[in-house]
C-alpha cells in the first residue's frame, strides 16, 4: 500500500515571543519551509489578531503548510501536509523549529490516502 501523502502535525514549544507575534516574519519563515523542503509556493495568506497571535497558511502545489500561534505561550501549532515524492515535510517542519527559536516539538506523521492496489476502481465503482 502506498499514501497519496504525509502530514505532519506539529506542536511547537518554547519560541520567541517576538517571533511568533510577527505576521511579516511569520510569513517568511512559513514561505521559506515550504521552498527549504522543496515544494511550489502558489498562493499564501496570514492574519494577525488582537492583542497577539497569528494565522495562517501557504498553499503549495504539493498540498499546504497552516500554522496558529500562541507567542504568549511561546507555542505554535503547525501542519505541513504534502503529496508527492519530491517533497519532505520533515524539511518544512525542521526549518520552522529552528526559526521560530523553539525549545521542544512534538510532532507525527499521519500517512493520507492511504490506496490500496485496485481500490482505486472500486471507489470509482461505488459513486
Amino acid at each position: 500500500m502506498q499514501a497519496l501523502g504525509r502530514h505532519i502535525l506539529a506542536e511547537i514549544y518554547g519560541c520567541k515571543f517576538e517571533v511568533l507575534n510577527d505576521l511579516k516574519k511569520i510569513e517568511d519563515i512559513m514561505l521559506n519551509a515550504a521552498l527549504e523542503a522543496g515544494a511550489e509556493v502558489r498562493e499564501f495568506v496570514f492574519h494577525k489578531f488582537s492583542p497577539q497571535g497569528v494565522s495562517g497558511v501557504v498553499v503549495i502545489s504539493e498540498s499546504h503548510l497552516a500554522i496558529h500561534t500562541w507567542p504568549e505561550l511561546g507555542y505554535a501549532a503547525v501542519d505541513v501536509f504534502t503529496c508527492g515524492e519530491k517533497v519532505d515535510p520533515w524539511d518544512a517542519c525542521n526549518y520552522l523549529a529552528e526559526n521560530f527559536g523553539a525549545e521542544y516539538v512534538n510532532a507525527t506523521e499521519v500517512k493520507r490516502g492511504i490506496i490500496e492496489q485496485g481500490q482505486e476502481e472500486r471507489l470509482v465503482a461505488n459513486i
